[in-house]
């Protein structure tokens, strides 16, 4: 796949294609979460607050990234979730152009921010978010586990 253009596009249906890729990739991304079931994908694509991005190497999905657009009181808040690029598509420029995307809608949807979160231990996607001019916050991040 190297020396292929990077695609990006916005998903916008749900088909065994989607299903297939994102079984392969969410493992990379976390061994605690199941790849999601073609509801949940189906869900997702539908959802006005949720827009799906895959990227393609030589016409093959190798990259997705989450962005979530909503409205509250205080604008328009954009969040970028759940990026990954697979294994045999890492240092191709699959997660730039993941995320140039997702600035690039966000931005059209009034956004003035967008927000991420990513873990230490994930050196090269800190390191991309850093040249693409994310900023680290001084925040406390607070979860709260619901259920078992």
């Amino acid at each position: 796949m190297a020396g292929h253009e990077v695609f990006v596009e916005e998903v916008v249906v749900c088909d065994p294609e989607l299903e297939q890729a994102m079984a392969r990739l969410v493992p990379q991304l976390s061994s605690s979460s199941p790849p999601p079931t073609a509801y949940e994908l189906e869900t997702m694509v539908n959802s006005p607050a949720v827009t799906l991005f895959v990227a393609r190497l030589a016409g093959e999905i190798v990259g997705s990234l989450t962005l979530a657009l909503f409205r509250i009181p205080t604008g328009v808040r954009a969040w970028i979730e759940d990026v990954v690029v697979d294994g045999s598509a890492r240092g191709q420029g699959v997660g730039e152009a993941l995320v140039g995307a997702a600035l690039h809608l966000a931005g059209e949807a009034g956004a003035k921010t967008v927000d991420l979160t990513s873990r230490p231990d994930r050196e090269a996607a800190n390191r991309l978010y850093v040249r693409l001019g994310f900023e680290q916050r001084a925040t406390n991040v607070y979860r709260y586990a619901l259920g078992g």
